[in-house]
């Protein structure tokens, strides 16, 4: 009996690779994007004391440096797709490492303050195509009963690439005596910092010519047979590959391309759906995260922390940044997308109230007293704890699921948009905000993850255990 039943399973989704590790290898190779990604985008927080007192710049200065790079990411992020489909999947990661490579020894070699601004948004359009690239690129060669597992390869990557930034700071700033300015061949631990870079880059960038283009992609530009052999690859080659390239022919034929004029309303321009997807992007940026990982080095220095120790706080929170994303992974399915976002939001006010608390005792000598120092330093690893365990997944999930098929690639891409605006505000504001008042600083940043209690409560519907035919 259960034979008669077995033709109406879709040959991909019944499909297991015979050579699990081949596939695993192309989405590790793949996800070397994500990895720069985290790296490219957190290497910097090692460098920004530096920095301002290399070029004597004031603290508004200074914030567009770091975060001007957000600019290209944005760029990059808005073209990749476009770009992916006419030239291919891998040319786009082939473009992106070398972009990596090109910021990576501009942004160690400056002759001055704009050069180094604008190798920054060099590496952010890089940091950007990657972060469209690889999740579709793992998508399309992923094997469908293995796909959310490979799939989770790339946000893996990017927290590994947080942490791994930190380390190698951790270890060059050693190697300079505890100087961020101390010399290490003739350069100065700074700039060995961003330089390191091209190391990971130039390993993505051969890693490319290795790994088989997207079947999908093939398969669109008339290359089947060659499709034909990248799936009997990932899939198996007990799979009909006949049927399987007319399943995703047919697919692609039945795409609706959604535009702009899609998401738009009667009355408050967007469709209140699209509202949502903004509102969760920019709720993930508007409480601080990105301060954790751009200027938490500068930041314990600024309440008395020696370098050193300051350098080995950062990488201890990209750890903590790294246990809570594989707790997300573990729980996201299990008890669903709103709890962990709600349980994020209430750890994340209670910590930042705890560093806001701690940081309104800073000293005028610029240094916390023993208990409040204490209580900053735990406050901020529990706060990244809980972004990472909800937020810092949740928020991506949900982008990808609660859209309907018709519009859901431009709502996406408007959300996303927001998403990396929202990151720029937090970024650029900080030195400011930080010299006026500190805890007030974080005092806005707990009141943000306050607000994202109710929104949830009320605006945002569980998407777990929802066909994406039901989401709208």
């Amino acid at each position: 009996m259960t034979s008669t039943a077995q033709p109406t399973v879709p040959e991909g989704r019944k499909a297991h690779p015979e050579h699990l590790g081949h596939v695993i290898f192309i989405t590790a190779a793949a996800a070397m994007g994500g990895f720069l990604f985290g790296y490219d985008s957190s290497v910097i927080n090692g460098a920004v004391e530096a920095i301002r007192s290399r070029y004597d710049v004031g603290s508004a200065v200074l914030a567009q440096v770091i975060a001007v790079a957000l600019i290209g990411c944005a760029i990059g992020a808005a073209t990749a797709g476009r770009v992916a489909d006419r030239i291919g999947r891998i040319r786009v990661m082939q473009i992106a490492a070398v972009l990596f490579t090109i910021s990576a020894v501009g942004s160690a070699l400056p002759f001055a303050l704009w050069d180094l601004a604008f190798w920054r948004v060099i590496g952010g359009f890089a940091i950007g195509m990657a972060s469209v690239i690889g999740p579709a690129y793992i998508a399309e060669v992923s094997p469908p009963a293995y796909r959310g597992r490979l799939g989770s390869f790339q946000q893996a990557a990017i927290v590994v690439g947080i942490a791994i930034s930190q380390l190698v700071n951790w270890g060059i700033l050693n190697l300079a005596d505890g100087q961020q300015r101390g010399k290490i061949a003739g350069l100065e631990a700074w700039q060995w910092m961003l330089g390191v870079m091209v190391v990971p880059a130039v390993l993505y960038g051969l890693l490319s010519f290795v790994i088989p283009e997207s079947p999908r992609y093939l398969i669109s530009v008339g290359k089947v047979d060659r499709a034909k052999e990248v799936l009997g690859e990932v899939e198996g080659r007990s799979v009909n590959l006949d049927t399987r390239v007319g399943e995703i022919q047919d697919a692609m034929r039945r795409e609706h391309k959604s535009s702009f004029k899609d998401l738009l309303g009667s009355r408050m321009g967007f469709l209140p759906i699209v509202w949502v997807g903004i509102g969760l992007s920019v709720f993930q940026q508007l409480v601080g995260i990105n301060v954790a990982f751009y200027y938490s080095s500068a930041l314990w220095q600024s309440v008395g922390i020696d370098p050193s120790a300051s350098f080995f706080y950062s990488f201890t929170t990209s750890i903590i940044n790294i246990i809570g994303t594989v707790i997300a992974m573990i729980f996201v399915d299990k008890i669903g997308r709103r709890p962990l976002a709600l349980i994020g939001s209430v750890g994340m006010a209670v910590a930042l109230g705890l560093e806001a608390w701690a940081f309104s005792a800073k000293t005028a000598a610029g240094t916390l007293p023993t208990t409040e120092g204490t209580v900053a330093l735990i406050a901020a690893h529990c706060f990244v704890l809980f972004f990472a365990l909800s937020w810092g997944v949740v928020v991506w999930v949900f982008l990808g699921e609660m859209f309907p098929n018709k519009i859901r690639a431009a709502a996406l891409g408007v959300a996303a948009s927001a998403q990396w605006i929202a990151n720029w505000a937090i970024t650029a504001s900080f030195p400011s905000l930080s010299d006026w008042n500190l805890s007030g600083t974080y005092v806005i940043y707990m009141v943000f993850a306050l607000l994202s209690i109710p929104f949830v409560l009320r605006y945002v519907k569980e998407t777990k255990g929802k066909a994406l035919e039901e989401m709208g």
